[in-house]
Formats: structure tokens, sequence, C-alpha cells
């Protein structure tokens, strides 16, 4: 008998081997052991306990939304609404706390109970409706995401300071959101393995016919499925919001999509049956890993995006080969040897790709990392977005002036995500850095990850926007209320104090959008023969911009005049106005883009609120630096805005 030819190891070498069958087993696990010792290879500021407790924090929000997706997954479904049910559930509790006067305690039940109706709407749409997985979870990611922004106005919600305490620490170091996300990784344990509904996702993702012909209520089944999935989206939009202290309406966007990915890469299939929570957990970590590792590296935040796209998809190719020739080997005999050849080729394609997984990482930086390790000040920079020709422009003159300087500049793009910012603020405090510059996603959100840099004694440099709550050195920033109202004085003389204009709005919840068009609003109250007919977000984007822009015109089609909250959108309406644009229509924008001052001068964009951008990332650069040197600075920096038309054009050009 193979028991009698192949004894069982004990002490140290029989913990080896188990060791080494563990990661042979498991590809998630081995792709992140790998990962981390490339990590704390290339960065000395990794290993820190600091460090490690960052990534916790940073993984726990997706990690409590792919445990609620994985039954979803395990049950062949999909769950596409859970980052928008997250933000609802987190809007619901701060409005019901605060606007409606609620007590705490039943705010966060109705929050929580948010969460499962939307699970349960959804999940009736795909049992009862016959609705694919897909389409019913889309559409409730557009209802989630619509409610949020109608409850909230598009503003962000103060979160109650009772609940917030999720967002904390106990005894000064140990994070709250990384106890959350253990507890729900353990129901959901729980649940997948020692429950009679875990035990129907496994059926019903399976085989579902065969799952309702051996007696199985598969539809009910599927409404408990999908309403756990919302119960969860609804956990960790409260734990992201008290990480940020408020309810952001445009919160987790996008994290629909790194949940599905952490279950994928977890080890469960897509075609449902397989998966499991402990593999869910090590495939958030593996996303929070390469983040936060890439953050300290100084890899370039354009190439950051790609890193992390490659690496996931060897993380799942090499959890897809070892599945295979588990299968081949199964096929080749079931009582095949330890030792066997088919076994040994097995570890040594598994180690192959996971050297291939190393060598990735080390290449990236290698060739994708941006600053120098010889310099004397480091310096971080936190930019809203990167999607935008203002942020580009500004990003561009910091380097510049790092350049020139000699100062290790690391720049990282927070694409909106006021979460996402806070987790590349955490990750510049833990390394070290000498100061650090932030474009706040909002000026509250970000004043808590603001403090613990205060604690760190790391100096913070405002860029753009202010911060709440929390000091910084300078706040370095155009006045977008007073560029608001050199923006309406300049259309409504255009347009000899008469006429109706549509007003084009930024992405909502911004501050950006909130004082350019409170400046714009106040400055055409000196102007009551305008009339402003439609009043409508393009989110800062020029596609939406058209697209808007066009819809509007069919049922006013009348208008006189446009105001656009940046150049981007001002183009897209230059577009869809067609010949009218600087004729018959003026259009006013916002930032003086380098695309936007070329309409200016053609003619088309009437004018701009330039903001000199690349000159405020300058001057970002320079008192970041002072501040990193104990120099005292003033407490605000005010950059020059100013209203350019095809007359002065040439003096921005």
């Amino acid at each position: 008998m193979a028991t009698d030819t192949h004894p069982s190891k004990t002490g140290a070498g029989g913990a080896g081997h188990t060791l080494r069958r563990l990661l042979l087993d498991n590809g998630a696990l081995s792709a992140l052991v790998v990962l981390l010792v490339a990590m704390s290879l290339l960065s000395g500021d990794f290993l820190t306990t600091q460090n490690l407790l960052n990534v916790g924090v940073q993984a726990a929000v997706t990690a409590i939304l792919a445990f609620g997706v994985t039954f979803v997954i395990v049950s062949a479904g999909i769950d596409l609404s859970v980052g928008s049910v997250a933000a609802l559930s987190a809007t619901v509790l701060a409005w019901s706390a605060t606007s409606a006067g609620v007590p705490v305690w039943l705010a966060v039940i109705i929050a929580v109970a948010t969460g499962i109706a939307c699970g349960f709407v959804s999940g009736a749409l795909v049992a009862y409706g016959k609705l694919p997985s897909f389409i019913a979870t889309l559409a409730m990611l557009s209802v989630a995401r619509g409610l949020s922004l109608v409850i909230s106005q598009g503003r962000p919600i103060p979160f109650p300071d009772s609940v917030s305490v999720l967002g904390d620490t106990l005894g000064g170091w140990l994070p709250v959101p990384v106890l959350v996300m253990i507890a729900m990784g353990l129901i959901a344990a729980l649940i997948l393995a020692r429950t009679y509904i875990g035990r129907s996702m496994y059926a019903i993702g399976g085989n579902e016919e065969a799952a309702r012909l051996s007696g199985l209520r598969v539809k009910k089944q599927k409404l408990a499925i999908y309403a756990l999935s919302g119960l969860f989206a609804a956990v960790a939009g409260i734990v992201l919001a008290s990480r940020l202290v408020s309810a952001q309406p445009q919160a987790a966007q996008g994290y629909e999509l790194d949940a599905i990915a952490a279950v994928v890469i977890g080890g469960a299939s897509l075609a449902g049956g397989v998966g499991k929570a402990s593999g869910t957990l090590i495939g958030a970590l593996i996303l929070a890993v390469l983040r936060n590792g890439l953050n300290l590296l100084s890899v370039s935040a354009f190439w950051q995006q790609v890193v992390i796209g490659v690496v996931i998809a060897l993380a799942v190719l090499l959890d897809t080969l070892r599945r295979k020739a588990g299968s081949g080997a199964s096929a080749g005999g079931a009582s095949a040897a330890p030792g066997s050849p088919g076994k040994g080729r097995k570890g040594a394609m598994q180690l192959g790709i996971a050297v291939v997984c190393l060598a990735a990482v080390i290449a990236a930086v290698t060739f994708f990392k941006s600053g120098s390790s010889g310099t004397t000040t480091k310096v971080g920079m936190s930019l809203s977005t990167l999607n935008n020709p203002f942020f580009v422009q500004m990003k561009e003159g910091a380097q510049k002036e790092a350049k020139a300087a000699g100062i290790d500049l690391t720049v990282t793009d927070a694409q909106n995500d006021a979460s996402q910012q806070a987790n590349q603020l955490e990750n510049f405090t833990s390394s070290g850095v000498d100061s650090v510059i932030v474009n706040p996603v909002d000026s509250d959100a970000v004043g808590p990850v603001v403090r613990g840099a205060n604690e760190a004694d790391i100096p913070v440099v405002a860029a753009d926007r202010g911060v709440n709550k929390a000091e910084t050195a300078t706040l370095v920033a155009s006045d977008n209320v007073a560029g608001g109202k050199l923006a309406a004085k300049t259309l409504a003389d255009r347009l000899g104090g008469k006429g109706s204009i549509i007003v084009l709005q930024g992405t909502a919840g911004t501050s950006a959008s909130r004082e350019r068009g409170a400046g714009f609003a106040a400055g055409m109250k000196a102007y009551p023969g305008i009339k402003v007919v439609a009043t409508q977000p393009a989110d800062f984007d020029r596609t939406k911009g058209l697209d808007v822009m066009t819809n509007l015109l069919q049922s006013h089609p009348g208008i006189n005049g446009v105001f656009a909250e940046n150049d981007e959108m001002a183009l897209g309406a230059v577009k869809a106005l067609g010949s009218k644009a600087g004729k018959s229509v003026p259009v006013v924008g916002f930032d003086g883009t380098p695309d936007g001052l070329k309409a200016v001068e053609a003619g088309t964009l009437y004018a701009s609120v330039a903001q000199q951008p690349a000159e405020l990332g300058k001057i970002a650069v320079r008192n970041a630096v002072k501040a990193a040197d104990g120099k005292k600075i003033d407490s605000m920096v005010k950059v020059p805005v100013k209203v350019v038309t095809r007359q002065n054009v040439a003096d921005f050009s």
C-alpha cells in the first residue's frame, strides 16, 4: 500500500514539506509570497510594522466587498453593483444621522438594510425576472449611484463620530478596519463551509438544473445570495466612510472590478462552483501589496496600472496552470506517488512561473521607476487625477522644478477616489518622505490622513484645494470662487447682460466644481437679464461635455451662451454647437489648458479662466522643500487667475 511505502515525514522536514505543499497547491498564496519577497528586497520601507498595517487597511474595503461577491461568483453569477451599493449605504447612514436626526444606532440599521434591499432587488431581477446577473447588477449600479447623488445632492456628508471609530485604531496602532475585515472574512468562511445556504451556492454554481431537480429552491436561494452580497457591501461602505470621516456620493467607483479581481485571483471560477473566503482575502491582499509597493518604489502613476494588470494576469495564470497540471496528474493515475516525475514537473513549473512573476515586478521597477535614490530630499505628491490636462500640467511643472532642484519627487494619481488618495498619503508617511504635496479629491476626506502625517512630523503642502481639520504648511492655490465670478462677468459682458445660458458642471461632490459653480452663481446675480435654463454635470470630461451639450440643445436650441467648469467640457460643448460656437453662442471655460488656449486663439472658445497649473506645481514643490528644511513659509500662496480671450491669448501661449 502507498501508506507503507511512503511513510509520513515528521519534525522540521515534515513542516517544510507541509509548507511546500501549501504553496504549490495554492497559486494565489504563492503569488502573494513572491510579491512580499520582491517588495521587501526592492524597498527597505516595505517590511515595517506600520507599512504592513497600512497594507491591511488598504485591503480592508476591497476584501469585505469581495467576500460578498464570492457568494455570487460561487453560485455562477456576477455582481457589478457592490461599489455603488457601498456608497449608497454610507450616504443613507450619514444623511439619516445628520439631516434626518435619526439616532445613530438606527441609522446604522437603516444603512445595512439599504444594502440588503439593493441585493434583494438584484436577486429578484435575476431569479424571477430572468435577467442575466450582469444586466441586473449593472442596472443596480446605476440606480444606487444615482440615489446616492440624489440624497447627498452631490456633496459629501459628515459621518457621525460614534461610527467613525471604525476607521480609527485601537491602542494607537491596531487599525479597526483590519479587525472588521477579519471578522467579515470569518463570517464569509463560516457561511460557505458550514451553512445550508453556503452548500446551496456551490450546488447552484456547479449545476443549477441538477440543484433544482434535487429539490433545492434555487430562486429563493438566489435572493438570499444577492442579499448577502448587499449586506457585505453596506459594511464595506460604512468602513470606507469611517476612514474618510464623510460619506462620499462618488466613493467606491470601480471597486466592484477590484472585488471581482480579488475573488478570481483567489482561485474562484467565474463559471461557478469553486471559491473560498481565504482565497478571496489573499486576492485582496495581492492588490493592496501591489499598489502599496509600487507607491513606495516611486513607479510612475501611469505605469502602475500596467504593472498591476500584468501581475494580476500572471497570478491567475499560475493558478490556472496549477489546476491543469493537477487534473493531468489525476488523469495519469489516482494514486500517483508524491515523488513521481509528474509531481516534480508540476513543482518545477510553478516555481518557474513564480520566478517570472518576480522578474516582472523587478523589471517594471527597473524600467519605470521615476526619481532617484541618490537625492537628499524626498517629496511625495498625490494629485486628485491625471485624467485631466490641468493636473497633468501641474505634475509637469512640479517635475520640472524637482529636476532643477535635484529633488526626488514621487507623483501618484488618486483617480478622483478619496479612499485611494488616503492610501497613497499613508504610504508616503510610512516611507518617511521629507514632505508631502496633496491636491485633495475632497478637502474633508483627506483630513484624517493629513493628521497622520502631522503626527509623523511630515509637513504637508496643499495644492489647488485646501485641507480641512488638519494642519498644512501652506496652501498654494488659485481662487476658484473668484475665477467663477470672473467667468460670469466675462460671459455676461459678451451677452450684453441679456440672454439664456447653459452651465456644464464638473464631477458632483468635488470641491473644484462646488467652488467654481458657487462663484459663477454669485457673479450672475448682478445680471438679472440672464437666465440659466439648464445645469447638468459632465464630470470634467470632453466626451461627456459633448454628449450632455448635444442633449441639452434638443430642448434649448435658442441658448445664447455656455459656461463650463473646465476647458475639457467647454471643448465638448464647442463641438456640439458646431458653427454656432464663438459666433452666435460664446462659450467660456476654466483652467487655461493648451487645447483650451488653442480654441480661444481660433475663436471657437470665447474665453477661459487661466489658473497657470504648471506654475502652481512649481510653487508647490518649492514650498514643500522649504517646509522640509524647516524654513518659514506663508500660510497661503496665491497663483494669479486671469481671463484669457483672443486679445491676450498670445501672452499665455
